[in-house]
């Protein structure tokens, strides 16, 4: 019997159990002082590879599909955007997909690869939104050395942005990942988290100067960078028909007991605060379905929603109910927190976190956004914009007030708008700089991350493929595979702290083969 087979468990059935796995993947802007778009795929690529820390390569596709759908079906191709075109460099020679991806697997358990022009960073799991704010933030430091090692290899400077646009049309992901039960029928999960996703921006959202997708004819700061580009309630795509909610079906887990819901429709964050909330929340909700509930509230046009929402002027938020009516997203986002406080209170700190914090923001909105303009992104840019517009006398539809907004996002901590604020202890912090550090080399202590990160770190001599839900390595002349799919529970704790305590390969072997007799 299997390490798996031993800790396999499904998913407990209790409205109260509220510990499941998350991660988030960010995409990085770049920008390379002399260098096109054209340019960007080579940079990025050069980039990834500047990282200097303990790592393997040789991603595992294993159980990965991005075509099939949750919905019971695999799509033949996923649609593409013409727009990225401008990233293809004439006369370049074609790379297999290892070379371009150059992925970089770490000792924390993270993914560190290119991703079609962009610097991409994917957080180890977590089960905890602390250590996830900290893997997040430690990300951030990473892509930005490896920038600055790049930079002093080419001479030239290398600017990244956490954030979703580069104003020019071209929208780049922060995605979520949620592991969930597979019992939640796919019609519920959908119109269920509709409303949720639509409204959530109000208090994870971004802020961005202007509109890039319609043509308007006022000046418009929105909520979002992200809800330009969305065209469709629900679809396996990412990169162009962008859906709400994303169905495809890869769950880097024990298919017949769960599934990952692809969250592609939030913004790359700043604010400690605003990635923890966007993650709770979003996890209690997943809950609430999970528990049964479905939302007393359904939209009449959720892809207009998401846009309205964003560029609503007036902050009054009013979306068209499909029973007819109106409803704001305040109103939306209370009837999932009530149910949620009634249902998870006192689940885990985590939940109760960020039950109050949700209920606290929510309150602080519609008194006064200015109450949040220590931890919501679009509240702190919009102010720090404002000033300056003031100053300047100058409106939204100024070319500077897009550079600003760029700027907002920009990772160096002399040049950054964000970084100003922090470093004046303006927003507010979750996490040290110390457990940031801590997080760029090391894994989480309580997921099937830290396994992943031992082999990296320990035994990356040995390790042939590695990926989310297991690790190839050779022993001995033997070729041998630890299938990390079943532990996804609480319980992997154990086998880590067992793991942990091995000094050799070969003890590592042992205790995966360890037959349940012997436990």
């Amino acid at each position: 019997m299997s390490v798996g087979e031993r800790l396999q468990g499904a998913p407990t059935d209790s409205p109260k159990r509220m510990q499941r796995l998350f991660g988030i993947e960010t995409e990085y802007g770049i920008a390379v002082e002399g260098k096109g778009a054209g340019d960007l795929i080579q940079e990025s690529i050069q980039l990834v590879r500047s990282y200097s820390g303990s790592f393997v390569t040789g991603w595992n596709y294993r159980g990965e599909d991005a075509r099939r759908d949750m919905r019971g079906f695999t799509v033949e191709r996923l649609s593409t955007n013409p727009d990225d075109a401008q990233f293809d460099a004439p006369g370049r020679p074609p790379m297999s997909m290892s070379e371009e991806r150059s992925d970089r697997v770490l000792a924390n358990g993270a993914r560190f690869y290119n991703d079609h022009g962009h610097p991409e960073y994917s957080t180890p799991e977590c089960s905890q939104l602390r250590d996830l704010v900290a893997h997040d933030r430690a990300g951030e430091r990473i892509v930005l050395e490896c920038a600055r090692r790049r930079s002093a290899a080419i001479g030239v400077p290398i600017s990244i942005y956490k954030n979703n646009t580069d104003f020019h049309g071209a929208s780049y992901g922060t995605h979520e990942g949620y592991l969930m039960s597979r019992e939640v029928p796919c019609d519920i999960l959908i119109a269920g988290m509709l409303p949720f996703l639509v409204t959530r921006q109000i208090y994870a959202g971004a802020g961005k100067v202007g509109v890039e997708v319609d043509r308007l004819d006022t000046p418009v700061y929105q909520l979002s960078q992200r809800a330009d580009f969305f065209s469709v309630e629900a679809s396996v795509d990412t990169l162009h028909n962008r859906p709400i909610v994303n169905t495809r079906d890869e769950p880097h887990a024990t298919p017949r007991l769960y599934r990952r819901l692809h969250v592609i429709v939030g913004d790359a964050n700043m604010s400690e605060w605003a990635t923890a909330v966007k993650v709770g929340t979003t996890s209690l909700a997943i809950g609430l379905l999970e528990s049964g509930w479905t939302p007393p509230v359904r939209l009449k046009n959720p892809v207009g929603a998401i846009k309205e929402i964003s560029r609503d002027q007036t902050l009054r938020w009013l979306v068209t109910r499909e029973e007819g009516g109106t409803i704001s997203a305040l109103e939306i986002q209370r009837l999932y927190l009530a149910e949620a406080q009634r249902r998870f209170q006192g689940a885990t700190p985590d939940a109760d976190w960020t039950l109050s914090e949700w209920e606290m923001v929510l309150d602080a909105l519609e008194r006064d956004i200015l109450l949040a303009a220590d931890r919501v992104d679009w509240i702190a840019k919009r102010q720090l914009l404002e000033q300056f517009m003031g100053a300047e006398g100058l409106d939204w539809t100024d070319p500077v007030m897009q550079s600003l907004d760029l700027a907002y996002h920009d990772l160096d901590p002399e040049l950054g708008l964000y970084q100003g604020l922090e470093q004046e202890g303006v927003m507010r912090r979750l996490v040290t700089d110390r457990r940031i550090e801590g997080a760029m080399t090391c894994p989480p202590q309580d997921t099937r991350a830290f396994l992943r990160g031992l082999f990296v770190s320990r035994h990356g001599s040995a390790v042939r493929s590695i990926g989310w839900n297991g690790v190839a390595f050779t022993h001995e002349g033997e070729d041998l595979l630890f299938d990390m799919n079943p532990l996804v529970e609480p319980n992997v704790q154990l086998l880590n702290e067992e793991m942990s305590a091995t000094s050799s390969l070969a003890e590592v072997v042992q205790v995966i083969k360890k037959p349940a007799a012997q436990e």
